[in-house]
């Protein structure tokens, strides 16, 4: 495996990166310097706040997740929200503890954004209240057992539906966000682009004497805040050429490219098997692209494939394996051989 990789890397390896952590290495080493000096928090215990209760993993979950791993020579792993709310972040759809089951408050439509001044002022006074906490959540287990496994050879690429850095912070490199990156800001009109923390210290020089308590948490770094404490929250303008600035990610109601698409279903056609860890692969409404769409892709190429989610995803009638455990609890059980 190896010597492919490296033909496959020599011969293209502008294209490989393109869509990969390394695409933004020199924000992503930024993120993770900004993080490690300005977070301390321990990686001791999981945060469970926003995880749905389960039963500890059964040892025949354990070994059969087992065999999965060792069959697998270049495994695929795709990941989604329930990987990170061990973490700490929420989600949106978990029974009990999800953004949905808690509030009747949605996400921001990326066409709501960008042609509503109001929208972008009540976005960025939110995700502005919430970024200090947001930016120190730290990777938990199971980021760190896929981070090993990649560096073992047994990982051949890792798609992410998270935008909260978690598994770069872990070191993970073969790797694509299916969705963007929080940590990463950019300009809609002229593509320029900074790191999430450079437009913190704007937002505070424009806003000296603003202050709001958030008043609950939501995913991807939100808050929740009135339409009262959010009236004179002032936002910065493009420091190149004064356009509208965007967080690096998809929002719902807006499109991933075909070109990143099409990247990740070749590292796909590449693999031979196919992990699901944290997704129900359900959609929502005005959902951005789907990874439900891979794994279909995957069971056209009769790629065995192993689902671990708390609670039915819309593969388990045609996943090789269902685990009904936590990420961080059951995945460091899987000796990688």
């Amino acid at each position: 495996m190896k010597g492919e990789w490296r033909r496959s890397r020599s011969a293209s390896s502008s294209r490989l990166n393109m869509f990969s952590a390394r695409k933004w290495s020199g924000v992503s080493r930024a993120v993770r310097l900004h993080h490690f000096r300005s977070c301390s928090v321990s990686r001791a215990s999981p945060n469970l706040t926003f995880v749905p209760a389960c039963l500890p993993p059964d040892p025949v979950e354990v070994e059969e997740l087992q065999r999965f791993v060792s069959n697998s020579k270049r495994l695929f792993v795709m990941t989604g929200a329930g990987i990170s709310t061990e973490s700490g972040i929420p989600d949106y759809r978990s029974e009990g503890v999800g953004l949905y089951a808690r509030t009747d408050r949605r996400p921001v439509q990326h066409a709501e954004f960008v042609r509503s001044a109001s929208a972008r002022q009540r976005y960025w006074a939110r995700n502005f209240v919430g970024w200090p906490q947001f930016s120190c959540h730290q990777p938990n287990k199971a980021h760190l057992v896929l981070r090993d496994w990649e560096k073992l050879g047994k990982l051949h690429w890792l798609v992410t539906q998270n935008v909260d850095a978690l598994h770069t912070k872990a070191g993970s490199q073969r790797m694509t966000e299916l969705h963007g990156c929080i940590h990463r800001v950019f300009c809609l009109a002229c593509g320029d682009r900074i790191l999430r923390s450079e437009l913190q210290e704007h937002f505070e020089a424009l806003n000296p004497t603003w202050k709001a308590e958030a008043f609950g948490v939501a995913p991807d770094g939100d808050v929740f805040l009135t339409d009262e404490q959010v009236r004179d929250f002032q936002v910065p303008a493009c420091r190149k050429c004064g356009g509208i600035l965007k967080p690096d990610v998809t929002f719902f109601g807006d499109t991933v490219s075909q070109e990143k698409v099409s990247f990740v279903h070749q590292r796909l056609a590449e693999s031979d098997s196919m992990l699901i860890a944290g997704s129900s692969m359900q959609h929502l409404i005005y959902k951005v692209y789907s990874g439900y769409r891979f794994a279909l892709a995957a069971r056209e190429k009769k790629l065995p494939i192993a689902v671990l989610n708390i609670g039915p995803t819309r593969l388990d009638h045609f996943a090789s394996l269902k685990l009904n455990s936590r990420c961080g609890e059951l995945l460091p059980l899987i000796v990688c051989t």
